[in-house]
């Protein structure tokens, strides 16, 4: 079970982004990294492959390791480690380990 996932609001505890928040908008597992919208821009110098694509230099974001990153607890609003349990109805549910709640 991942513990972060697209669409969730965390907080950068580490790196040159520090204390910043912002939403999580790709999860790559099998480089346990995650990609945050407005974070840890990088420029990039792109040619002009089609029509389309604008040629230069372009900002985008670069992927942060997940252990550098917290949950935002939705329920509390607390960055927060993330624990798993299963509800009676036999359904996988993360929890907030400051409130209790469930995230999902």
């Amino acid at each position: 079970m991942e513990r972060i996932r697209r669409d969730d609001l965390v907080l950068v505890i580490t790196g040159k982004e520090r204390g910043k928040q912002g939403q999580v908008h790709q999860v790559l597992p099998h480089k346990q990294r995650v990609v945050i919208q407005g974070l840890n821009l990088v420029k990039r110098h792109q040619r002009q492959r089609s029509e389309r694509t604008q040629a230069g230099i372009i900002e985008k974001e670069a992927p942060i390791h997940v252990s550098n990153v917290k949950l935002i607890c939705r329920a509390c609003q607390k960055p927060t480690r993330v624990g798993s349990r299963v509800r009676s109805d036999g359904v996988k549910v993360r929890v907030c380990r400051k409130c209790g709640q469930d995230i999902d």
